[in-house]
């Protein structure tokens, strides 16, 4: 015998996650700070430079100081919703390191060409890196997926359509 009483779809799904855990809580306060210290961080060396500083110097503190905005942003975000974000949040932790990352590689395969140095050790880490990342998003997307594909399920909105041949409806999920 079964005694709760029997939820409609919605509810269901409201009492799965109706607020954020608090370890995902965690994650978003520990990526706002961490994007806020590395942006503060990035932008003190850089204006407190003595010297004028070269211009790929100048193009990887920014770089650096955008990619650590983001992180805080995307901090932000994750703290202040309240509700169910089905792997939404992976998405764009997912995206945002696939940036990063590419960033990243342009930067250090531009360095490497400029210095002189080798090429291909600097081409292989970037590839590791980014393709890393290309994974977690490609994850991600198929997490997001499911979930959306059960949320449909369990609200309905995937019913055959009513057949108006046979004067029939299909049946009703409660």
């Amino acid at each position: 015998m079964n005694d709760e009483p029997n939820l409609s779809a919605e509810e269901l799904i409201g009492r799965l996650s109706p607020v954020l855990s608090p370890w995902r809580r965690l994650r978003g306060v520990a990526a706002l700070v961490g994007g806020l210290a590395g942006a503060v961080c990035a932008g003190s060396l850089w204006a407190t430079e003595p010297a004028a500083l070269p211009g790929r110097t100048r193009l990887a503190f920014a770089v650096f100081t955008l990619v650590c905005l983001a992180w805080a942003g995307y901090g932000a975000w994750l703290v202040t919703r309240r509700t169910p974000l089905l792997a939404l949040d992976r998405v764009i932790a997912g995206w945002f390191a696939l940036a990063a990352s590419i960033a990243t590689t342009v930067i250090i395969v531009v360095a490497a060409v400029q210095r002189g140095a080798g090429l291909a050790p600097a081409l292989a880490t970037g590839a590791v890196v980014t393709a890393v990342s290309a994974v977690l998003v490609v994850r991600a997307h198929v997490r997001r997926a499911a979930l959306l594909r059960r949320k449909r399920e369990l609200t309905g909105r995937d019913a055959p359509p009513a057949d108006p041949l046979d004067g029939t409806d299909p049946p009703r999920r409660r």
